[in-house]
């Protein structure tokens, strides 16, 4: 995946002035587009969006400089209209492209390339598991992203569960992992920036399909999984696990993920105070 991320910068860079759309720099990538923007901004930082954004203004404000006049810059790097690419180009950098050209002021952002350092030679420990087609069973609602800490809205989900709804899903639950799970799907489009929402659902697996209406069901085809077991303190080591997924395991290993359901499930430590066990499941397929 590296080297195709690194090709996938040069045919930005080749094609800066053309239209370029999410879908045919993951084409050309030769993966999915959910799974290449995951992994870029992990890596990066940033969102797929905004890096083709900053390098199309970059190399406007090197065109500005060579003495192009604004309009031409302006429709050269796609910007249908003089206010819009200013509007843009301000919020960038902080300056109008004409002060660009009087007062020589300038900003850059350069091309990025893509280096993994594997740090203290530490493996992550994972396994691959095929699955067949189940149904997620439980409550769920509509919660806003966090990537870091305790999410209230999650916790207020969880402590709204009703005893009716707690043994009708023991009574479902027929698959492996055998533990109350919580699974999140359906993000924003901008979920990659932790803005917007995304649906968190609290339940159970079960291939049955026979549910009262307490409860939600998510169909969810069949998939191979990896599997990142993971324990320490909770939930920050949950949390750190899942990023590294994206940012070191995804990127080196020969399976990309799947824009589908992933979830997880956390057993705390009884003798030790925020400190769990848990595993992540990602569905994934070999690329």
């Amino acid at each position: 995946m590296l080297k195709e991320l690194n090709q996938v910068i040069d045919y930005i860079e080749v094609h800066l002035t053309d239209d370029l759309s999410l879908e045919s720099i993951s084409n050309y990538a030769g993966v999915s587009d959910y799974h290449f923007r995951t992994v870029f901004f992990h890596l990066s930082g940033m969102t797929l969006n905004e890096y083709v954004k900053n390098r199309k203004l970059s190399e406007a404000n090197k065109d500005l400089l060579s003495g192009d006049k604004v309009t031409d810059v302006a429709f050269k790097y796609g910007y249908q209209s003089m206010d819009g690419f200013t509007r843009a180009f301000k919020k960038w950098c902080g300056f109008l492209p004409s002060d660009v050209i009087k007062k020589r002021i300038s900003k850059s952002f350069p091309k990025l390339s893509f280096v993994i350092t594997v740090k203290g030679g530490i493996s992550m420990e994972f396994r691959i598991e095929d699955k067949p087609a189940f149904n997620l069973v439980g409550v769920s609602k509509r919660v806003p992203m966090q990537f870091e800490g305790v999410n209230n809205e999650i916790v207020k989900l969880a402590e709204s569960i009703t005893e009716e709804q707690r043994k009708e899903m023991h009574s479902l639950q027929n698959i492996k992992p055998f533990e109350i799970v919580n699974a999140s799907y359906n993000a924003d489009a901008n979920f990659l920036k932790e803005e917007g929402d995304l649906t968190h659902l609290i339940g159970v697996l079960t291939t049955g399909n026979q549910v009262s209406d307490r409860l939600d069901k998510v169909p969810v085809k069949a998939y191979s999984w990896a599997i990142f077991p993971n324990q320490g303190p909770y939930p920050s080591t949950l949390q750190e696990t899942m990023a590294k997924t994206y940012s070191e395991w995804l990127p080196t290993s020969d399976y990309e993920v799947i824009n589908a359901p992933s979830f997880s499930f956390t057993k705390m430590d009884e003798n030790k105070k925020d400190y769990a066990y848990s595993e992540i499941w990602l569905p994934v397929r070999k690329k």
